[in-house]
């Protein structure tokens, strides 16, 4: 009992000490070239061109000759998802891919919003800019950039974009008014890949930056998930006093003391300051941290060790690919999913969504690109990198849904983001935020600026 007790005050102590160092750093501000070969000594061309999304019956062609001639091995009985992506579903989802699923359709819907393609660093950058239609008397847009994640895209983002651009239509206040912007992250989707080693979240958060430069953007609010959310806490430890905002919907606090109130919380919560709602969230650790992880990690161990070589099968194989990626929306959208035959995803996704998510990365040849941002980031391992070890000093908000892969309370949120203003228990949702519940998390942003701008 004394033994616990001491412990415990020792861990508060040591926390506390932690947290009472807000030294205010910078990520240095560099240059990177990212393009085949050397950098040419002539100066980079920084115009902005138009983009559009194209197809081809003979792109279509090849993708219904490679269904067809699929080979499926049959799961094991009452397996469900917890083998992985269940056979028996997957028939379904192959079905409708070769005989319903109009392609050309959602090309249409890809191009409703304008695209642009612009050269940053040797790279060409694509991004979709949404301005809104109408503003109210006296008022101004204001700039929000939203980052994608793996494996998703910035087809994610269609849904919010509306409730951010055209309020009013959708039932909300038009005090706030976004002009949007959401590029591809560098080796996703219509992004140009690094021809070098070493393009990581703080290259593609000065490639970010240098973007919203040529928008002739000087402050903006940014805005992720995933990847995104690395990306953009890199953009605000790189460029505070142009970040005006940060908001998140998942936050990657690594730390040895956050696992040590993790183990610990159970016990000693409200001391770590974990509320109620943390507990129910975190406890028992076995099943929702410790299992979780073991569960849903492997596809990261392979991605940061030799991304290339379950690659080969990726890029070749549109169900392979298929099952890799929807695998993912299945259990991280919600851990139960894992029981059921069909792996929820049509609970809270349609399959012509998903599959326009998945054709995204076929149709560009983007996987094993992607995947490669994995060992970028992870490959020498965890907190090795000076941002890991860096706190966030521009405003931050928070959107908690309660069905992200790890739950992060608010006082360890707080203890990367010293200027949290805003926390929020999303009352459902799970990883894919944007793409699952775009009208909650368009309110907590809303709800979020609404709060930097009262300061």
């Amino acid at each position: 009992m004394w033994l616990e007790i001491l412990l415990a005050s020792v861990l508060g102590f040591v926390i506390y000490w932690f947290v009472s160092r807000d030294e205010e750093e910078t990520l240095p501000l560099e240059y990177g070239w990212w393009g085949p070969g050397t950098r040419p000594t002539t100066e980079e061309d920084a115009s902005i061109r138009p983009f559009r999304v194209e197809t081809s019956d003979e792109e279509i062609n090849d993708l219904h000759w490679r269904i067809d001639k699929t080979r499926l091995a049959a799961p094991l009985e009452d397996s469900c998802f917890h083998y992985g992506f269940n056979s028996n579903y997957l028939k379904k989802i192959l079905s409708y891919w070769r005989n319903e699923f109009d392609w050309k359709k959602q090309v249409e819907i890809l191009n409703k919003y304008p695209h642009f393609k612009t050269k940053i660093e040797g790279l060409d950058i694509h991004f979709i800019h949404v301005k809104p239609t109408q503003l109210p008397a006296g008022r101004s847009a204001k700039p929000l950039l939203m980052v994608h994640g793996w494996p998703g895209s910035f087809y994610e983002f269609y849904k919010i974009i509306p409730l951010l651009t055209d309020p009013k239509s959708h039932g909300l206040s038009d005090e706030h008014v976004f002009e949007v912007i959401c590029p591809s992250i560098p080796g996703y989707g219509f992004s140009e890949a690094s021809s070098k080693k070493g393009l990581n979240s703080v290259a593609t958060a000065r490639i970010f930056y240098k973007l919203m430069q040529r928008l002739n953007f000087q402050e903006f609010y940014v805005q992720g998930g995933d990847w995104g959310s690395l990306i953009c806490t890199n953009m605000a430890q790189m460029v505070p006093r142009h970040v005006k905002g940060l908001h998140l919907n998942m936050a990657l606090v690594i730390r040895n003391f956050f696992t040590l109130t993790l183990l610990l919380g159970r016990r000693f919560g409200r001391l770590f300051g974990y509320t109620e709602r943390d507990m129910e969230l975190l406890y028992p650790f076995k099943e929702k941290i410790f299992y979780t992880v073991m569960r849903e990690s492997g596809y990261l161990h392979i991605q940061a060790t030799k991304p290339d070589t379950v690659g080969c099968a990726l890029n070749d194989s549109p169900v392979g690919l298929a099952a890799y990626i929807l695998e993912k929306f299945s259990t991280w959208t919600n851990s139960e999913f894992l029981n059921l035959e069909d792996g929820g995803l049509e609970r809270k996704f349609s399959l012509d969504d998903l599959l326009t998510n998945i054709m995204l990365y076929w149709t560009t040849g983007t996987i094993v690109s992607s995947q490669r941002y994995y060992k970028e980031n992870l490959g020498k391992g965890l907190n090795v990198h000076r941002h890991e070890r860096m706190k966030v000093h521009v405003p931050t908000g928070f959107a908690a849904f309660p069905d992200e892969l790890i739950h992060v309370p608010e006082k360890l949120v707080r203890f990367k983001y010293p200027k949290l203003l805003s926390y929020s228990y999303m009352p459902r949702g799970g990883h894919f935020a944007a793409f699952e519940e775009p009208e909650l998390l368009a309110k907590d942003i809303r709800k979020f600026v609404e709060q930097v701008e009262r300061q």
